[in-house]
């Protein structure tokens, strides 16, 4: 069979051609017929635009526009207020199981480590005393009585030491919380009649109960025995250990509460309309029960200290007189 002489140089040339492609780089594409997809007449980022004259090409919005989606008209969803401003009386959600358990779910991630997971303000960074100023239970009667919006807004806005949630919790997640804490307080206030009609061995539980109460028993025994010495500068340390400072100043500048310079001895006017004497049993009071005598003027949202030695409180008590040019 003769071979032809051409078929012969194909054979030859081809492979040789295709090896000597293989590996190469190119600069641009051979062929490329579609240009305006790669090559688009826009500007990156930060970059000179000088048909404006500020030679901007990223431009503000128009002054007034709102993004699509980021219009927040419903203040009761989205601010937890009325019209008028006051707080909304109940979620404006639908509550389902899901929803709730979404709540659990948010509450434990951010709100466990200071109110502690069934919400008695016994979280880790409260035990272990990192000088903060002590989380309030939600089961006090002033937490159970507040409206949903007001434990909305705490999430949302702070209060006292507590930073705004905003950035780390939607909206819907906000709702979610509050729903799971009012289930917290209806969980730990079920009356004994609502227990039985349920599978419960109440019996274990009261026996539970009665344990945790003889703990905390003889710690107050134990603290009660505490005899520290009782000075103006151990009072100073226990009010920073315990962070008062947060809300009182010493130089008479207006915080979240009343200033403790020259408090001592002063006349102070009541939210009720009444007056008293600043004297050492009202400090006493107010450190251990300051909803029962609230300054006109401060809101009530200071928590109780009554978990604080005796000798703790009167160091305390020290350190406010020794503010005072009416102490003694």
């Amino acid at each position: 069979m003769k071979v032809s002489k051409y078929l012969l140089l194909a054979v030859i040339v081809l492979p040789l051609a295709l090896a000597g492609c293989r590996g190469e780089k190119f600069d641009s594409q051979p062929v490329h017929p579609n240009m305006n997809m790669d090559q688009q007449e826009r500007f990156e980022p930060q970059e000179k635009n000088e048909f404006f004259a500020d030679n901007r090409a990223m431009r503000k919005p128009v002054d007034g526009t709102i993004a699509r989606g980021d219009l927040k008209e419903d203040k009761a969803y989205y601010q937890g207020i009325n019209e008028d401003s006051s707080f909304v009386e109940e979620i404006p959600v639908d509550l389902t199981k899901s929803f709730i358990y979404r709540g659990k779910d948010q509450y434990e991630i951010y709100c466990t480590p200071c109110h502690g997971n069934t919400g008695d303000g016994n979280g880790i960074v409260m035990a272990n005393n990192y000088g903060y100023v002590p989380a309030p239970s939600f089961h006090i009667e002033r937490l159970q009585n507040q409206s949903d919006g007001y434990i909305y807004s705490a999430i949302a806005n702070g209060i006292r030491n507590m930073p705004s949630y905003a950035t780390q919790i939607s909206v819907k997640d906000r709702w979610a919380i509050v729903a799971y804490v009012r289930a917290l307080q209806k969980s730990q206030n079920v009356s004994e009649d609502e227990i039985q009609q349920y599978d419960v061995d109440l019996t274990a539980l009261q026996e539970d109960y009665q344990e945790k109460l003889a703990a905390e028993q003889a710690k107050k025994e134990a603290e009660a025995d505490d005899d520290g010495e009782v000075t103006a500068s151990r009072g100073q340390t226990v009010a920073q250990n315990n962070g008062c400072m947060t809300c009182h100043s010493t130089d008479g500048s207006k915080l979240v509460g009343p200033t403790w310079q020259n408090l001592y001895g002063s006349e102070r006017t009541l939210d009720d309309g009444s007056t008293v004497t600043a004297d050492e049993d009202y400090l006493r009071e107010s450190i251990v029960d300051p909803s029962a005598k609230v300054v006109e003027g401060f809101p009530p949202s200071m928590v109780p200290y009554d978990y604080l030695s005796d000798s703790e409180i009167n160091s305390l008590v020290a350190y406010i007189k020794s503010l005072s040019e009416n102490a003694e």
